[in-house]
């Protein structure tokens, strides 16, 4: 049985482009394009069945946030994608508190998105860049999370953590905690050194991973 897929994106070019990419693929088919979260949502109140949704994020943010976590809510078995042309991580990182599934550039090349599709297919999730299995296997799954690492923190880079894990940005990260953006920085360098990521969004992952914060 093939894949469903859904596309949700007001930009008809860029839609009827993914769509013409996905359908030379075997195993997958584009069942329905919508122009906006609503509209999405009204198609799958429907009962279709729906595998994939790939939602645009790239101009249509609130909509997009918003939309995500309805689906979160009210059809947790569709596995959303983000689709967005700029890697904001404040953006992708609330994407996924409410329950993206993956993130995929929207230039991606079509070995890239083919192999999205299989993998979201295969394990439930696909995030090429900043996450490993163990990200989200350890986000998506009920089992009992294991116990705490000793990282040694500061006071103000705990605070700083808990701040980085949500959709800030890091200027206003700053603003909240009464320091210079250069000493945010300094935090920001520092949990990843200790907690050996790259990323903000691998940072916020590892944190939710070990119980370090609360969402």
């Amino acid at each position: 049985m093939k894949t469903s897929i859904v596309i949700a994106d007001n930009h008809h070019v860029q839609a009827q482009a993914l769509v013409d990419q996905i359908q030379k693929f075997e195993n997958y088919v584009v069942c329905f394009v919508a122009k906006s979260g609503r509209d999405l949502i009204r198609y799958l109140s429907r009962g279709t069945k729906t595998d994939i949704v790939l939602l645009d994020v790239s101009r249509t943010e609130t909509d997009a946030f918003e939309t995500a976590a309805y689906l979160k809510d009210h059809f947790p078995g569709v596995k959303v994608v983000a689709l967005s042309g700029a890697e904001q991580d404040e953006n992708l990182l609330r994407m996924f508190l409410n329950g993206v599934r993956g993130y995929l550039p929207k230039d991606c090349r079509p070995a890239e998105l083919r192999r999205a599709l299989d993998e979201l297919r295969g394990k439930g999730y696909y995030y090429s860049e900043f996450s490993t299995d163990r990200f989200f296997r350890s986000l998506h799954s009920t089992a009992n999370q294991p116990p705490k690492p000793y990282y040694n923190f500061s006071l103000q880079e705990h605070v700083f953590l808990k701040m980085a894990c949500s959709d800030l940005t890091y200027a206003e990260i700053a603003d909240k905690m009464c320091v210079s953006t250069r000493t945010v920085d300094g935090y920001r360098e520092a949990l990843f050194q200790k907690m050996n990521v790259k990323s903000r969004v691998g940072m916020a992952l590892e944190a939710v991973r070990w119980g370090l914060v609360q969402l």
